[in-house]
């Protein structure tokens, strides 16, 4: 092995052809990482929420505007888009509240 640390593995493949893989495997030192603290998860999960409620409210509004253009002579399509652009509305609403309630979040639990 030379003094090195690793692993080697010789195959035979079956048209005799010799192919060598190699894993090397280098020991360092473990370090030791220290966990979040909790206003850091808080923020990191206030940073995936606000995200995930904007994506999904773009996603309903380009739903309810290509339905309200595609259903002009459909009352009830015209209806399905209204609760599409409202429930948009809201996921925008939701998404600009979130920090503030992870705030408030944080002053209830002391961080």
């Amino acid at each position: 092995m030379n003094g090195s640390s690793g692993f080697r593995c010789v195959a035979r493949a079956a048209g005799g052809t010799v192919s060598a893989a190699v894993l090397s495997v280098t020991a360092g030192p473990a370090l030791a990482q220290v966990p979040p603290s909790l206003n850091q998860v808080l923020d990191a999960a206030t940073a995936w929420l606000v995200g995930l409620l904007a994506s999904l409210a773009t996603l309903f509004l380009t739903v309810g505007g290509i339905r309200y253009m595609a259903g002009a002579t459909d009352p009830g399509e015209v209806e399905k888009a209204k609760t599409a652009l409202k429930a948009a509305a809201i996921g925008y609403a939701l998404a600009a509240l979130a920090p503030l309630a992870v705030k408030i979040l944080k002053q209830i639990v002391g961080v």
